[in-house]
């Protein structure tokens, strides 16, 4: 059996455990008021945040980009994300704590590019002299501009929960780098 079959073997396991077990997700909008957090991480294999915080279908949407980076494109997918729950009359969080993470990591693979400003700024959709403003090399200075990029959106909810998280590939230890808190104060 090759690696393709023996996902699609998984596959049947899965819904045939779930199936059995009732535990298969609804449809919207029952199932968004069970969401209490976005993760927004990165494709890196070694830093899947559903391992990583050891979480169960319909606790988080997890949002997964190179680097785990704030980019006009993952803005685009909140947006979206923010329009599905409208017109499906699903209120992210139920309605209570809703908390946004972003979760980067130690030796990602985005920091190798560095010396490719072409691609980086394309990525970032900004001028290759602005780079250095994305600290592409360092995961801890990079959340915290990411989060503040997240602070600077306002169609994100106040009373929205967000913090900076850097998760350390060699020990497997998430660090806060910083800490939750409201999107923005009154």
């Amino acid at each position: 059996m090759n690696h393709f079959d023996s996902m699609l073997q998984r596959n049947k396991d899965f819904a045939a455990s779930q199936s059995a077990a009732s535990t298969l997700m609804p449809s919207l909008p029952r199932a968004l008021p069970n969401v209490k957090a976005v993760i927004i991480g990165c494709a890196d294999i070694r830093v899947d945040p559903a391992h990583v915080f050891g979480m169960k279908p319909g606790e988080a949407v997890v949002m997964r980009n190179i680097g785990g980076r704030i980019t006009p494109g993952l803005l685009e997918q909140l947006g979206l994300l923010g329009r599905i729950g409208d017109v499906s009359g699903a209120i992210p969080g139920g309605g209570g704590e809703f908390h946004i993470i972003v979760l980067h990591h130690t030796d990602c693979g985005i920091t190798r590019l560095a010396g490719d400003t072409g691609m980086l700024s394309h990525y970032f959709q900004i001028q290759e002299g602005e780079l250095k403003t994305k600290a592409v090399t360092d995961p801890r200075a990079a959340v915290a501009i990411d989060v503040a990029a997240l602070r600077a959106v306002p169609a994100l909810p106040a009373k929205w929960l967000v913090s900076g998280l850097v998760y350390n590939v060699a020990t497997g230890l998430v660090e806060i780098v910083v800490p939750p808190a409201p999107i923005r104060t009154a």
